[in-house]
């Protein structure tokens, strides 16, 4: 009987590499990425979406707010607040405000909450021409908080002459006039020797530079601007102050601030009183005894919020806000030293 000897035992291999393990690492990581480039593709779209949607409307309009009455009252007094300096973007946002109650049928009446020691002149006579059309459609009445001097007085003559003027006790108003911020640095230049040889095609090019003094022609030709601006600040003050003469006018037109005593006893304002005073007035004036007091408000786009942290550290814009910082700008303000950049 023969033998069969046993099969020869299997040579010791080494276990195989964990290809499996592997490769469902690398079908993580390739997940991970894919997740990350759908994120950062929906950013982008969102970013392109909202781009699209500021390039195609005319911005965001204001939200309306309930602020006192009657809830369920189907008439409205609106509220518009004008506060800090009259300038952009704001400037912006007190129209498409003044729009809104212009166009809502509903709002009976208007009253303007003036905050601001004014701003710049092509800005205060904006908001000033769409509260006169207004106040030919709804009454307005104003009330002045804290100050509504220069531009913010000049404002509130868009209410008209069927306006009642409220100012608190601690208002300040009045400032009427106009400054265009200059400040001569030729001195400060020569000391540290520093010559300023501007290029320029005429007389009168860089009239304003901070690096030399004005001449006689320079003050001429600023003068007869500065006149235009202030004769029409006094001029929307005749037309919507009728108990005002221009004499009178004229006389409270120093560029002097006034108490709210004082602005009362000049004729500058009606009443001292605050802004639930106000409403209670222009409610008896339109008739209502139930009434729903709103207000407007602006959110910041997306967008903006995205952006304006970046764009502020960017070289160029902080270039771009000193080269604005020079441009010659008439002010309706009540301030030594208007127009400094904010860096």
């Amino acid at each position: 009987m023969s033998h069969t000897p046993p099969p020869p035992a299997p040579a010791h291999r080494p276990p195989p590499p964990p290809q499996i393990v592997i490769r469902q690492q690398g079908r993580s990581l390739f997940t991970r990425l894919l997740f990350l480039l759908l994120l950062v593709s929906m950013v982008v779209n969102v970013g392109m979406y909202l781009s699209y949607q500021e390039y195609f409307t005319s911005g965001m309009e204001p939200i309306e707010r309930f602020q006192s009455g009657d809830r369920l009252a189907a008439d409205k007094i609106a509220v518009i607040n004008v506060s800090g300096t009259i300038m952009p973007p704001f400037t912006e946002r007190i129209l498409k405000a003044i729009r809104q109650a212009r166009k809502d049928e509903k709002v009976r009446g208007v009253i303007l909450a003036i905050d601001s020691p004014g701003g710049l002149v092509a800005d205060s006579h904006q908001i000033y021409h769409r509260l006169k059309q207004l106040s030919e459609q709804k009454p307005i009445f104003v009330v002045m908080k804290r100050i509504a001097a220069s531009g913010g007085y000049y404002i509130a003559m868009g209410a008209g002459t069927g306006t009642k003027i409220f100012a608190e006790p601690t208002t300040w108003t009045g400032s009427i006039g106009v400054i265009i911020p200059h400040y001569d640095l030729s001195g400060l230049a020569e000391s540290w020797k520093v010559k300023v040889q501007p290029l320029k095609t005429g007389e009168f090019k860089d009239s304003l530079s901070p690096f030399r003094p004005l001449t006689e022609r320079d003050r001429a030709v600023w003068d007869a601007i500065l006149d235009d601006a202030f004769q029409k600040f006094l001029g929307v003050i005749a037309e919507n102050r009728p108990k005002l003469d221009a004499a009178a006018i004229k006389k409270l037109a120093t560029g002097q601030v006034y108490t709210a005593d004082q602005a009362l006893a000049n004729g500058l304002v009606d009443v001292l009183g605050y802004e639930d005073d106000a409403i209670n007035e222009l409610k008896k004036k339109l008739g209502l005894e139930e009434v729903r007091i709103v207000r407007y408000e602006f959110k910041p786009a997306l967008i903006d919020l995205l952006t304006a942290s970046v764009e502020a550290k960017q070289p160029q814009t902080r270039w771009r806000a000193m080269l604005e910082s020079t441009v010659p700008r008439a002010m309706y303000y009540c301030s030594w030293a208007p127009g400094l950049p904010n860096w």
